[in-house]
């Protein structure tokens, strides 16, 4: 009789950004610059590298669904915070709000499987560089890509399933500034340990599984790279592996300092959030771009500029 007393949520109410107050105005313009940043840079990558036919190998291919991830990443939660701080509507139904912890986890474990895909694409290239069109073909490529998005929505349905068959009947107040498993699941009228487990199996499980490929990937490419006799190679193998390793940390960084250390206050974990989710993906695009000839001279061509000379 106790639950048929209880209204049902319809929707939520966000906290946002603490201690944010009288800063909005300036916390909007902020936002909006990273999120147009974002958009405009990982459009560019993917323009010229679409563009032009010499980009057409593995690891731009890998890079091109990077940047559709970060498109998306980006847009999961920087438009409902950009409303919020802009007309103080703190609201997000019910369904937006099952959207958002979708999003967020689909595109999350994507861009961590991405990100091992893209390491082992650099330990093929430098560690066996004569078999490596062989070995990454277009069809083995195919298949990894298309095995991290699949993959990545399995995941991301099962988490959300174990969410929302949680039944929430108040209260409806969220403290956070978009919807996510642990600060949802806390508002449920029920039992959340088994979606607790599950969520801190799955989402630990996978992002160590992967760092530890990353790793092993990179283990053998710094002892390949210091058996090479030549300087040139040696250092032209080492930038080939720069950004990727960049991307990596920028990736890894916040979501194990959030993760590693619990006690941090809800201030530092927010800022440490909002770099991995906010600032991280607009990075992305300037860390290919300037460390990258081929990307830069294919943005060149792009604009109707000639490509320097090889």
């Amino acid at each position: 009789m106790e639950m048929k007393n209880r209204t049902v949520v319809s929707e939520f109410i966000l906290l946002g950004i603490p201690n944010t107050k009288g800063h909005e105005t300036l916390l909007f313009i902020g936002f909006l610059a990273f999120y147009l940043c974002t958009l405009l840079g990982n459009l560019l990558i993917l323009s010229a590298i679409l563009a032009d036919s010499r980009l057409h190998t593995p690891m731009y291919f890998f890079l091109c669904n990077l940047s559709v991830v970060d498109l998306g990443f980006t847009s999961i939660s920087t438009p409902k915070l950009l409303v919020s701080l802009c007309t103080k509507s703190r609201t997000i139904s019910l369904g937006g709000c099952m959207s958002q912890v979708f999003f967020y986890h689909f595109l999350v474990s994507t861009e961590c499987l991405l990100c091992t895909v893209m390491a082992f694409d650099r330990y093929v290239a430098i560690c066996h560089p004569l078999r490596y069109l062989i070995i990454m073909n277009w069809k083995v490529c195919a298949i990894l890509a298309a095995g991290t998005w699949i993959s990545s929505s399995f995941h991301a349905t099962i988490l959300i399933s174990l969410t929302f068959t949680l039944p929430y009947c108040g209260p409806n107040v969220i403290d956070y500034y978009f919807c996510d498993i642990f600060p949802v699941v806390k508002l449920a009228c029920a039992d959340t340990y088994v979606i607790k487990t599950v969520t801190f199996t799955n989402t630990g499980v996978v992002p160590m599984t992967c760092f530890f490929l990353i790793l092993a990937s990179y283990i053998r490419i710094v002892y390949s790279i210091l058996k090479m006799n030549s300087a040139e190679g040696r250092h032209k193998a080492a930038s080939t592996c720069a950004s990727h390793l960049m991307v990596v940390t920028l990736f890894f960084g916040p979501y194990a300092l959030i993760y590693m250390q619990p006690q941090l206050s809800q201030v530092v974990v927010t800022a440490v959030q909002l770099l991995g989710d906010v600032v991280a993906p607009m990075l992305n695009p300037v860390i290919y771009t300037l460390r990258n000839k081929e990307v830069k001279g294919a943005l060149r061509k792009l604009r109707g500029g000639q490509t320097t000379a090889r």
